[in-house]
């Protein structure tokens, strides 16, 4: 792969070669490579399609996790985030101990990896709350929690120019990768002005199902508006918007009778 440069950018093919543009520039690459029939049957590419199996496996996983949070990701998340979940979720993937190479899964992974991932690279949740809130997941009851305790927001949280108030949201999600399944609930705050004053400690909780057997994750974030007349418009499309997941119980191990 080769970046084109010169005033003139090609598109397309000429002869072996490919000129394309991406995120990262206009670039160009040679045809080449193994014939996929011999990828796909020749022994020496066993492990070659193992790990393609797997990275497969891993790219279902981000999708089905990505559609499950979809209704807060329209609102916050960055152009990468698919590649970046992607890798997360082979992390994942290759922490299963059990299964033979190339069939290892999210499943019997270490779903617990993934705590801490930040849906949106621009306005990281780490680098915009500063208030010790605390995350929970209670798999017997199906309650998701997250608390924030009484703070000052322009001494707590770190907003983009031009934002007036703020709003914490949560979602919770009961979620089977496996059947590409999943249960979403969510709850947020109301408008909160971005000023000096004390607010009170906010509440937000989800219910799921009591009991599941399932794997369980809650995200926690912060949103920006601006105020207009009495009206709350978000701020520049959400690209400064924070969500990360902050709790996470993967799936009990199934007893063997």
């Amino acid at each position: 792969m080769a970046r084109q440069a010169g005033i003139i950018k090609l598109k397309g093919k000429v002869g072996d070669m490919s000129f394309y543009k991406t995120k990262d520039g206009y670039l160009a690459r040679e045809k080449g490579g193994v014939d996929k029939d011999r990828i796909q049957n020749d022994p020496a590419f066993q492990r070659t399609r193992e790990n393609g199996a797997e990275f497969g496996r891993a790219g279902a996983a981000g999708r089905t996790l990505r559609t499950a949070f979809r209704p807060l990701l329209l609102r916050t998340s960055d152009s990468r985030l698919t590649s970046r979940l992607t890798k997360e979720m082979v992390k994942v993937i290759k922490a299963d101990a059990t299964s033979a190479r190339g069939e290892r899964n999210v499943l019997d992974g270490e779903l617990e990896l993934l705590q801490g991932f930040e849906f949106n690279a621009n306005g990281r949740l780490g680098a915009t709350i500063y208030v010790p809130f605390d995350a929970s997941i209670d798999r017997a009851t199906g309650e998701a929690v997250v608390n924030v305790p009484g703070f000052v927001p322009q001494n707590t949280i770190a907003a983009p120019q031009g934002a007036t108030h703020l709003k914490f949201v949560s979602a919770a999600v009961e979620i089977d990768f496996e059947a590409d399944d999943f249960t979403l609930v969510a709850s947020e705050s109301g408008e909160i002005e971005i000023g000096p004053q004390a607010e009170a400690a906010v509440n937000l909780s989800n219910g799921l199902p009591a009991n599941s057997t399932k794997a369980l994750m809650l995200v926690f974030g912060v949103e920006f508006y601006q105020e207009v007349n009495g009206s709350f418009y978000p701020l520049k499309n959400g690209s400064y918007n924070a969500l990360a997941l902050v709790a996470i119980d993967g799936a009990p191990a199934v007893q063997q009778t």
